[in-house]
């Protein structure tokens, strides 16, 4: 893959495919989400929260790997906490995607991931 086509690939895109590795099972976990592009970062809102299980699996190996399109990135997640931060990310979330789609998928705002894009 060229570098930028990952980038490319992203372009009017609303889902990336994100893949981790379980906390407990060490297997990999693809699961699609939404996300924000923002430069060379993307963000990313767990449906749960802290509560989520790919959110948890984040902490534990932050090297994440992400599809689209056929294009494919890998890059080390962090986790965002700050509560000013989070709320800077739903924002940007509900400006994407519409303040009833945030309200109606996302049960908890109390965190958010940064993946840098190379």
């Amino acid at each position: 893959m060229s570098p930028g086509s990952f980038k490319k690939a992203l372009k009017g895109k609303d889902e990336v495919e994100i893949t981790v590795t379980g906390r407990r099972s060490g297997r990999s976990i693809t699961n699609p989400v939404w996300f924000v592009r923002e430069g060379d970062k993307l963000y990313l809102l767990p449906g749960l929260g802290s509560d989520s299980d790919w959110y948890r699996n984040v902490l534990k190996t932050p090297t994440v790997r992400l599809s689209v399109e056929g294009s494919e990135d890998s890059a080390t997640a962090k986790s965002i906490t700050d509560p000013a931060e989070v709320r800077d990310v739903v924002d940007k979330f509900g400006a994407k995607y519409g303040a009833g789609q945030i309200q109606q998928y996302y049960t908890k705002l109390d965190v958010a991931v940064e993946i840098p894009l190379r």
